[in-house]
């Protein structure tokens, strides 16, 4: 799950900065993470851009072109687990391991317009909104409140 997070959150619209911009940065992410060959980057970028429309992210452009990579099954330690030679492939092996897990509806995007990050909804009910209600959540409800007391102020 972490792994899948990271990879959605390669983009940061807080501070400007996307991974995937060059091949130096995604290099050094796949190694921070031991994913072994860094791959095509532009796999790499279609596969966020699908995964996270498919989470409902309004911002990432037109469907992108179809990603495939190889997964395969190790059986190796009597478990079995799915691998990959590359980064995309592990990236795209915990999000199917996700789905097939019913985890996948989890997944969401956070609907602040300057934060857009991916997060995780731990809810009993599967009813968070925010990636985080301090930040973003709390953000939001300021500004509501400022927009409902203007209009009072006017009327």
């Amino acid at each position: 799950m972490e792994l899948l997070l990271a990879f959605l959150n390669t983009r940061d619209l807080e501070i400007g900065a996307d991974v995937l911009d060059g091949t130096a940065a995604w290099r050094a992410w796949v190694s921070e993470r031991g994913l072994g060959d860094s791959g095509d980057l532009v796999a790499v970028r279609a596969a966020r851009t699908a995964l996270r429309r498919s989470l409902g992210d309004p911002h990432e452009g037109p469907d992108p072109a179809i990603v495939a990579t190889i997964v395969t099954v190790d059986l190796s330690h009597g478990v079995p687990v799915l691998a990959s030679a590359d980064a995309l492939g592990a990236v795209l092996g915990a999000a199917a391991r996700l789905a097939v897990l019913g985890s996948w509806e989890r997944f969401k995007i956070c609907p602040a317009e300057s934060c857009l990050r991916a997060f995780f909804d731990r809810s009993r009910n599967r009813s968070r909104t925010w990636c985080s209600m301090q930040l973003c959540g709390n953000r939001e409800k300021a500004r509501n409140w400022r927009e409902r007391r203007a209009l009072q102020a006017i009327t």
